[in-house]
């Protein structure tokens, strides 16, 4: 659907984005995840030439955009939608007329505009709202009329660039759900651009991680939940667990490893990740009881991903060095992926 051809991306003498390939196939749920200035919204902006990459192809659909004129290039645009972090509503515009406002640009006709608007309303379930200003409605329900507004010309791509930074935990669920919808119901391909796992693990079918502008990791959600390979993937996935965490507890558990890195203590950090079968079975009980450990469970959950029981554990553990190594083994053995987190947290 989407090839992402060595694009890369130069502002002088800084490069953005270096050499990116990746794949986006139809009908998926694709994120891109990052640190601030990894540079993975200015990849997205490559995507519909908002910003035209400095060497690179991006092809969609098997059309390579940036071998287009610029009027080949609006009509181009028009299968591809856009929702922002802020929003971007026009605050003299209704709910209804900021919708309508692409279909007014085509030259589409009342009757035409109002087939169309109509049903996005009752989509995103803003019907009741529809003559309401931006400065009437919250954060969660601007962004329902961004996500309206960006499908109103049918596209066939619809890209997020951080679309949920701005709201609130409860009202982020709600916008993924969504687009999940969305995703499902009209068959429509999604491009994620995300700083936040949760985001990612909660509607993602695969995903990319970029650091410095480049890919450094990518895959299924499930298998790089499990097992991450790269040190800032792994750092992203410990986010998930800090963010759970009460701010108390977090200093105390940071006070103790560092006392364990400087020898003076025998506290280990570990993320203990599970799927299918594995979740209901006692492996850490029977670890503890075989290397006489202590586990203090911190934070724990099982969710399902992409159809996948997924249980993972964030576990104190204390015992001698032998023990914990021995015990970290026969988990291994066992299926269960483990992780340290003792530089992550």
């Amino acid at each position: 659907m989407i090839e992402i051809q060595a694009v890369t991306q130069r502002f002088g003498n800084v490069e953005a984005v270096r050499k990116v390939d990746l794949s986006i196939r139809k009908g998926e749920i694709f994120g891109i995840i990052g640190r601030s200035g990894a540079g993975k919204s200015t990849l997205v902006r490559t995507l519909n030439l908002l910003n035209r990459p400095t060497s690179g192809r991006i092809v969609l659909d098997g059309q390579d955009l940036t071998s287009l004129s610029a009027a080949q290039l609006r009509e181009a645009r028009r299968g591809i939608g856009m929702i922002f972090q802020h929003f971007n509503l026009l605050s003299s515009r209704s709910v209804y007329d900021n919708i309508a406002l692409p279909l007014e640009l085509a030259g589409k006709s009342k009757a035409e505009i109002a087939a169309k608007v109509e049903p996005l309303l009752e989509l995103v379930g803003l019907t009741a709202l529809r003559d309401r200003y931006p400065a009437q409605i919250s954060g969660g329900q601007k962004q329902r009329v961004g996500i309206a507004r960006a499908l109103a010309n049918d596209p066939k791509v619809l890209l997020s660039d951080e679309a949920t930074s701005a709201l609130d935990p409860e009202t982020t669920r709600s916008i993924l759900e969504l687009l999940r919808k969305i995703n499902k119901e009209l068959g429509l391909t999604i491009v994620l651009i995300t700083h936040q796992m949760e985001v990612i693990k909660q509607i993602c079918d695969r995903v990319a991680v970029m650091e410095a502008g480049q890919v450094i990791e990518q895959g299924e959600v499930l298998d790089v939940f499990r097992q991450p390979r790269h040190e800032v993937t792994r750092a992203l996935i410990g986010d998930v667990i800090a963010h759970e965490l009460p701010k108390g507890v977090l200093a105390r558990l940071r006070e103790r490893l560092a006392r364990a890195d400087a020898g003076q203590g025998t506290d280990h950090l570990f993320r203990f990740a599970f799927t299918g079968n594995d979740v209901d079975q006692p492996h850490l009980s029977e670890a503890v009881r075989r290397f006489n450990l202590d586990f203090n469970i911190l934070h724990g959950q099982i969710d399902e991903i992409q159809g996948q029981a997924f249980g993972s554990l964030a576990i104190l553990a204390n015992g001698t060095q032998d023990n914990i190594n021995q015990a970290m083994q026969y988990l291994r053995e066992q299926g269960v992926v483990v992780e340290e987190l003792n530089h992550v947290i």
